[in-house]
């Protein structure tokens, strides 16, 4: 029975997420998690917290996590933002920044995320054709009516814009805000949070949830200009003083603290992705260059539903996307080197 929904529910078409199934012989390289678990002092900051404030509500400013982000980045507490999960961020700022009737823009090929929220917010929109290879056309971006919001590095395709095709898109919309979403940043070249202080239009957003195995905890956050974090900040009062728990805040804390643990988790997964990236190759398969914790490939021969399909059934899961100009690519997420050897060989035996 629909009678009682609103027109918001009505318009409203859900996020697909990547499957979710709790087998513990199933290797999931469909979700983009990090294969290896986040660093002990997380876990550790978790247990002394859980043994003493539980029955407490939370800082509703989150003023710790902040500063230790801040820290990171080289930039003030009132530079960041954070929220329950990088999703969430979004959403608040979809709501803080862009208005019904003037059109947003966003890459044809994105994240699938931000076409739910323009229509639960009832915001226009324009989809952005990528270039042929996947590129973004840069130009076609400057002016944007209702201001713009893209993925570096890209999802599904995992590729990077350079830092000067981002400043462009920033520099030509000097009236409205630009949101670069870099869930996977911490896997490519640079970041544009240095460009914040630069552009007071240019909101950054980043998550726990990659390259520091948070994806359990659920926070994001974002950096920009404080009266951009203000706005973000106004929004998430209005509908829950207090997004990121108690555990989240802490373990999140502990995560940015420990740098060492972080670049060396990273710096495995990059390595796996280069020598996963040579192998498909030697399989037939053409994978785009990626600057992520994932690949985007396509086989000269086999579809990619059909390998899809059947490294499901060897209990492999990957991403496919049955849409327009993808549907014959598989996105796959880097895991361990002993995962992916795995999912090389269900490769040739497929093939």
């Amino acid at each position: 029975m629909t009678k009682f929904w609103s027109s918001m529910v009505r318009r409203t078409e859900p996020y697909v997420p990547g499957e979710q199934i709790n087998q513990k012989d199933i290797i999931k390289l469909n979700t983009n998690e990090n294969p290896y678990p986040p660093s002990p002092k997380v876990q550790a900051a978790i247990q002394a917290e859980m043994q003493q404030t539980l029955q407490l509500y939370p800082s509703p400013t989150a003023d710790g996590l902040r500063e230790a982000i801040a820290k990171h980045n080289g930039i003030s507490k009132d530079e960041v933002f954070v929220g329950n999960g990088s999703d969430e961020v979004l959403a608040f700022s979809f709501m803080a920044f862009f208005e019904p009737g003037k059109a947003i823009r966003f890459p044809d090929i994105s994240y699938s995320f931000y076409p739910v929220y323009a229509k639960i917010f009832d915001i226009s929109y324009e989809e952005i054709s990528v270039n042929e290879d996947f590129s973004l056309p840069v130009e076609q971006f400057y002016q944007a009516e209702g201001g713009v919001i893209l993925p570096n590095p890209n999802a599904p395709t995992s590729l990077y814009a350079e830092l000067e095709d981002i400043e462009q898109i920033v520099k030509n919309n000097p009236d409205q805000v630009v949101i670069i979403d870099e869930a996977y940043i911490d896997f490519a070249a640079t970041s544009a949070v240095e460009l914040i202080r630069k552009y007071d239009n240019l909101l950054v957003v980043q998550t726990t949830s990659k390259s520091r195995s948070l994806a359990g905890l659920r926070v994001g956050f974002a950096m920009g200009n404080p009266s951009l974090i203000e706005a973000l900040i106004r929004i998430k009062d209005s509908f829950n003083s207090y997004t990121v728990d108690r555990l989240a805040m802490v373990g999140a804390t502990a995560a940015f603290e420990d740098e060492p643990y972080f670049e060396e988790t990273v710096g495995k997964i990059i390595g796996t992705r280069k020598k996963t990236i040579q192998a498909l190759e030697q399989l037939g398969f053409a994978v785009l260059p990626s600057q992520a914790n994932f690949v985007f490939a396509q086989h000269r021969i086999v579809t990619a539903e059909t390998l899809y399909n059947q490294l499901k059934e060897n209990g492999i899961l990957v991403r496919y996307f049955n849409k327009p100009r993808i549907d014959n690519y598989l996105r796959i997420t880097i895991g361990t080197d002993k995962q992916m050897d795995k999912l090389l060989e269900a490769l040739k035996q497929i093939i």
